[in-house]
């Protein structure tokens, strides 16, 4: 039984809708997590920290790669180390921080990316594939209201 499952009638419509939403998630996510490791032989983290990294050419500390992807370095480490002996990113030291790495793509690694993010796309492309381009639209506007309302007054724009 899904989360949405569990809510009947009785509960606000909202509820009802956050749930609807998680199981979409869940379901999606279920679907990706499928599709690397069919067509890949990888996994989400994987892919997430590799997409992290092909948004910053020039690398990126580690301290910053496990602020952007909300983990402790030490959550990325072992997955770094198994990139590094694929020759997917490279590992650099930062001069003036001995403590420091700089993590990057190689070009093998930013050229299996490339083919990682096209069918991920035409995997979130076909998730959606049974709604109309206005329907699309639609809800990506109503869930930005929902965002930005639900945002701490310090992070709204």
């Amino acid at each position: 039984m899904d989360l949405e499952a569990r809510a009947h009638s009785a509960h606000p419509e909202a509820l009802r809708l956050w749930l609807r939403l998680l199981t979409c998630t869940q379901l999606i996510e279920k679907q990706v997590r499928a599709g690397l490791r069919d067509e890949f032989s990888t996994t989400l983290p994987r892919f997430d920290l590799m997409a992290q990294l092909e948004r910053e050419p020039q690398g990126m500390k580690m301290t910053e790669l496990s602020r952007r992807m909300m983990v402790t370095s030490g959550n990325i480490t072992s997955v770094t180390d198994q990139l590094v002996k694929e020759g997917l990113i490279e590992r650099n030291s930062v001069d003036g921080d001995r403590r420091a790495w700089l993590i990057r793509l190689t070009p093998a690694g930013r050229a299996l990316f490339k083919k990682m993010a096209k069918r991920h796309e035409a995997w979130i492309v076909q998730a959606f594939g049974s709604l109309r381009s206005e329907e699309l639209h639609h809800l990506h506007t109503l869930l930005g209201r929902v965002k930005q309302h639900s945002q701490p007054p310090s992070e709204k724009p």
